[in-house]
């Protein structure tokens, strides 16, 4: 999972391999010199403050690196092996000929994004489209998937049914007849499905914010 301070870490380390402070690699990516200041990574109330998608994709494209050096970088590796990922869009998830029944990606159609070495061979990549699992996940956001790992309660799953309704949640509660789903948006409530109706449900890893 996509930790806070693993990301604000990474753009310490980022400055740093390049010879800037955090503020000096605001500034080369023409932002802001305060936008990555201690004070501006958690509210006055304490609450954390994510840097955006758009702050990242600028420090990135300003210092010529990618995105699978800055997952190293948030786990100490360096800049660390990478493989291609194959990644489409999460509103084609719902068509056919994109996965197979057991939900390994297979068929045409895919791109590929580089990210760091996975266990699973078949992990693969869905970009968030619309602003329906805000503030969770927002448009733009990759995340990545891994059909072959565990699921537990409290995970965060994408989950297709058998009418083809994709759907990113968290996993509540799961039995040999129901699948508890929770909202990631707090405006949609809870779902419990039929375990009969869920054609396959992955694990998502982790998510680019």
């Amino acid at each position: 999972m996509l930790k806070h301070a693993d990301v604000w870490r990474a753009i310490d380390r980022l400055a740093a391999k390049h010879g800037l402070s955090a503020s000096g690699l605001a500034r080369r990516a023409g932002l802001d010199p305060t936008s990555f200041n201690k004070s501006k990574r958690a509210t006055r109330e304490g609450k954390p403050r994510w840097p955006t998608t758009e702050s990242i994709a600028k420090i990135l494209t300003a210092t010529g690196e990618n995105m699978a050096n800055f997952v190293a970088l948030m786990s100490g590796r360096g800049s660390g092996p990478a493989r291609r990922l194959p990644l489409i869009g999460y509103a084609q998830a719902g068509a056919a000929g994109y996965f197979d029944d057991a939900g390994y990606p297979v068929g045409r159609g895919w791109e590929d994004i580089d990210f760091p070495d996975l266990r699973d061979p078949a992990a693969y990549a869905l970009e968030i489209t619309g602003d329906s699992m805000t503030p969770v996940y927002r448009n733009g956001d990759v995340i990545v998937v891994s059909p072959g790992a565990d699921i537990r309660r409290g995970d965060r799953v994408v989950v297709k049914t058998r009418k083809g309704e994709v759907m990113a949640k968290q996993l509540l509660r799961q039995t040999a007849q129901k699948i508890e789903l929770g909202s990631l948006n707090p405006r949609h409530p809870a779902r419990t499905i039929d375990a009969s109706e869920v054609r396959w449900m992955a694990r998502i890893l982790w998510v680019s914010q």
